[in-house]
């Protein structure tokens, strides 16, 4: 197992605050493998076992912790008052339920650091999770960065691994996938189906299973473009599928819930404000897409974009198109008072498109850092104040260039 450094340390500096920790993202990203390797340092560094409980709720062997009374009862049991910090684990704890009223209990009890895991969005919106407001601290985990997929393959981040890595993408499983193309297309579409069944059609009770599959396909296929309900209704009508906007929404908001899309909205630069119109939805992970349309090399730009916004979202980075007059840019980053702009793109190959991509920076007023990002390994890296980078050099820096 690989150790993934930005999750350890986000997990070490919230240790034994008296908060609730809870992993989210979708299945098979490594929030498991994170929480298990968790716990293993804390045996290292002498916490005694009976001061941790972990519960894996996949295992049968935790096949009749159905309720609250029963994980609290469990709980309360096994990690009775001893003077030391005890820790309480449970990986994909949705399967409880109830799980936020015993948790909420055990919190009030105090002594006992609580971490959990879970696979859908609305584990921290329902009533029940009311009670914990303002007593947990989520933290989403995303597939692998290119750096992580460099050390999990083994090999020097270079060109070709790039290559590899905007065709398989970040799923963790994969490092103990062969080199078969087929059998990894396999087990991302094995994947996908998962999702799609368990946390979606499972979950929300969907009875047409046949819609959402055309529409989570259409999503895929139109990864980072702008969205309309109207051009997804138009399509499933060429289809000979008849679909409401409402239903529409509704199965969108249901593939946001199990992590399989992000929503982007888009910010009015001019007007500062959110556009309640025409935001954008990318895939969880461009393996993920690739397996489920195929991959084509026409659609370059869309991937590299999505390979970015996956990275600046992995870096804790609040994100949005940016719309000044008819122009566009790609990302609105801003964390902590912090916020950059970012213009993606293949290769800047004449004037037109340097034009286009600079053009929207250079009307920006402001200060704040701005970059274009291509696969363009020669040229000048400044370009009237605005950073021009080979985009792997950004995902691969420690920290994003100031």
């Amino acid at each position: 197992m690989y150790n993934r450094k930005i999750y350890d340390t986000q997990l070490s500096k919230l240790k034994g605050l008296p908060l609730v920790k809870v992993l989210t993202g979708i299945r098979r990203v490594g929030k498991s493998t994170i929480l298990r390797m968790f716990r293993d340092r804390l045996l290292q560094d002498g916490t005694p076992p009976d001061d941790i409980l972990y519960l894996d709720m996949e295992r049968m062997e935790f096949a009749n912790i159905l309720d609250a009374a029963a994980l609290h009862q469990l709980a309360a049991s096994r990690l009775a008052h001893n003077g030391r910090p005890r820790f309480l684990f449970i990986d994909e704890v949705q399967q409880i339920a109830g799980w936020e009223r015993a948790i909420n209990s055990l919190l009030n009890e105090g002594g006992i650091d609580i971490y959990l895991t879970g696979s859908n969005a609305s584990l921290l919106s329902s009533e029940l999770a009311s009670l914990l407001t303002g007593r947990y601290v989520e933290i989403p985990v995303y597939p692998l960065s290119f750096a992580e997929y460099a050390t999990f393959r083994g090999v020097p981040a270079d060109t070709a691994l790039f290559q590899e890595f905007l065709i398989r993408g970040g799923m963790p499983g994969l490092h103990m996938m062969t080199n078969d193309e087929e059998v990894i297309r396999q087990y991302l579409g094995s994947l996908i189906d998962s999702v799609v069944l368990k946390d979606v059609v499972g979950r929300y009770s969907v009875r047409d299973v046949d819609l959402l599959q055309r529409l989570t396909a259409f999503l895929a296929d139109n990864s980072g473009n702008v969205f309309s309900a109207k051009r997804i209704a138009d399509f499933m009508k060429n289809e000979r599928r008849s679909v409401g906007v409402e239903t529409v929404y509704n199965y969108i908001s249901y593939l946001i819930s199990a992590f399989l899309i992000h929503r982007l909205p888009r910010f009015d630069l001019k007007g500062k404000r959110f556009l309640e119109v025409s935001e954008k939805y990318y895939f969880a992970d461009m393996g993920l897409k690739n397996a489920l349309i195929g991959y084509r090399h026409s659609d370059i730009n869309a991937a590299l974009e999505l390979v970015v916004f996956l990275e600046l979202k992995r870096r804790g980075y609040t994100v949005s198109v940016g719309r000044l007059g008819d122009a566009e840019i790609d990302f609105i980053a801003e964390r902590s008072g912090e916020r950059m702009y970012i213009q993606v793109c293949y290769l800047l190959a004449d004037e037109t498109v340097s034009a286009r991509e600079f053009g929207p920076l250079e009307a920006l007023r402001d200060n704040y850092p701005k970059f274009v990002l291509s696969m363009d390994q020669i040229g000048g890296r400044d370009h009237n104040g605005i950073q021009r980078l080979y985009l792997p050099d950004f995902l691969l820096a420690e920290a994003i260039p100031a």
